[in-house]
């Protein structure tokens, strides 16, 4: 019975803990972070992946090599499990993890139909108010997630799909509309992913968004002595990102004219003054090619008092 499980999970971290732990089955490892760069709704195809790696070259200097080695081959293995009736995801509850967990979930209703999916997904545990990645639970914890693990109905994998499409699209307005309203969802971290993700377009106060202004705020408040120290921080206290070392260096980089040295982490004047709204950084920071999913991140502002998105029109 064992071997007729295929487990799709979030990560290497994931996989080995699990193998580590005897799980029976097979393993593919999700290597993408669709919260990141242009993404289109056809997940999978010749056009999809062009995307992603021109995303990867440009923003992270990946080489093809490492694309096709790290992402694509591991993607080619996925295509060719098709033998497994069951298929069970592993994600956890934060954006990086739910928006993968949609795309996947997209691309099992398209290539997957009528397969029995299930779901487990990290978060909570008991009545504790921290978050645990799936590599911090215990082997009970683990092993407890996966009996109560949740089964998707179709109408679920059409849910999430729908999401998914919604994220892609080239406007996030509509999504802002209908993410908070199906109560009866399984997927119970997907609405406040959701509400992350919006708060990543730049905000009417100083053209910063949340994740930006967070930076900024953590390099005031914590005096962080270097920038391994900086990005330690910030791994610690945003945790509905899930973003890693990487995508904070690329942050902090976008940012690095605000900021007057890195070994302390000390802002400039301009760099405080946008920091309490005293200076709106729209114009300098504004790129054409910087897009959340399928929109353009500055082509929308986020107005923090009402919770709202505002399309710049021209």
């Amino acid at each position: 019975m064992g071997a007729s499980i295929l487990h799709i999970t979030n990560g290497d971290s994931t996989t080995n803990y699990l193998k580590k732990l005897k799980f029976s089955g097979e393993f593919i490892t999700w290597r993408e972070m669709l919260c990141e760069g242009k993404t289109t709704t056809d997940v999978g195809s010749e056009a999809f992946w062009k995307n992603r790696f021109d995303f990867f070259k440009t923003s992270y200097k990946v080489s093809k090599q490492k694309f096709i080695d790290y992402t694509l081959k591991e993607y080619r293995n996925l295509c060719n499990k098709k033998s497994q009736k069951e298929i069970v995801l592993w994600f956890e509850y934060d954006l990086f993890c739910q928006i993968n967990m949609i795309a996947v979930l997209s691309w099992l209703k398209r290539y997957r139909k009528g397969y029995h999916i299930s779901l487990v997904c990290s978060g909570k545990v008991g009545k504790s108010k921290l978050m645990y990645a799936l590599p911090e639970l215990n082997e009970k914890q683990i092993q407890d997630h996966y009996k109560n693990r949740i089964e998707l109905s179709q109408d679920d994998i059409e849910y999430a799909d729908y999401i998914w499409q919604l994220y892609c699209s080239d406007s996030p307005l509509r999504l802002e509309t209908v993410y908070k309203f199906n109560t009866n969802s399984p997927f119970k971290y997907l609405a406040s992913a959701i509400e992350a993700h919006l708060k990543r377009y730049p905000s009417i106060e100083n053209g910063l968004n949340s994740v930006e202004n967070t930076i900024l705020k953590t390099a005031v408040e914590k005096k962080p002595k270097s920038k391994k120290q900086f990005i330690g921080q910030l791994l610690k206290d945003e945790d509905v990102y899930g973003y890693g070392d990487l995508q904070y260096e690329y942050k902090i980089n976008e940012l690095r004219k605000l900021f007057h040295s890195f070994n302390p982490i000390r802002l400039t004047k301009m760099g405080k003054d946008v920091l309490e709204n005293q200076i709106n950084y729209y114009g300098q920071i504004r790129s054409d090619n910087s897009y959340l999913g399928g929109s353009k991140k500055y082509s929308f502002l986020y107005h923090n008092p009402s919770n709202k998105l505002l399309q710049i029109t021209s």
